[in-house]
């Protein structure tokens, strides 16, 4: 007999799965930009870039690992709390984007470029990274279309 398809989760179980992750999610970016300028200097630019490709690498490899097809399948809720919630709430888009006009506001258009490409060029790395160590425990002969990498997330 086959197993049965799980049941869909209601609307409310994901929101309240993504709102959980987002509060860890932004905690966790909290403390981590705190240390981060504690240990390393530079500042909130140097936090801002770690939390975004440290942010993409996890998801990525959540992603990958958890996928239907994955080595470790898991339910939809556990994949929006860590991918939709925590992950979204960890990197900061828009607090690149503020970085990046304060930079430019300072008369330096050219290192405000170079940030975001090199934020972004890093991120995915960071995130091609994550999908090769998630590939890696694949089950023999567990290839993946394009279709089915777009539907990771």
């Amino acid at each position: 007999m086959a197993p049965e398809a799980p049941m869909p989760a209601s609307r409310a179980v994901l929101c309240t799965a993504v709102a959980i992750g987002s509060a860890i999610g932004a905690l966790s970016r909290f403390f981590s930009a705190s240390a981060i300028a504690e240990l390393w200097g530079g500042g909130d630019f140097v936090a801002t870039a770690f939390v975004n490709v440290v942010g993409s690498f996890i998801m990525v490899l959540y992603a990958t690992l958890t996928a239907p097809r994955g080595a470790f399948p898991m339910s939809e809720v556990s994949r929006q709390f860590v991918m939709a919630g925590f992950c979204g709430g960890y990197t900061t888009r828009s607090l690149m984007g503020l970085d990046t006009f304060l930079i430019v506001l300072d008369h330096h258009p050219f290192y405000g470029a170079a940030y975001v490409v090199g934020v972004v060029a890093m991120s995915l790395l960071a995130a091609a990274t994550g999908y090769g160590i998630g590939r890696m425990f694949d089950r023999p002969g567990g290839y993946r279309t394009i279709e089915e990498c777009r539907a990771l997330s």
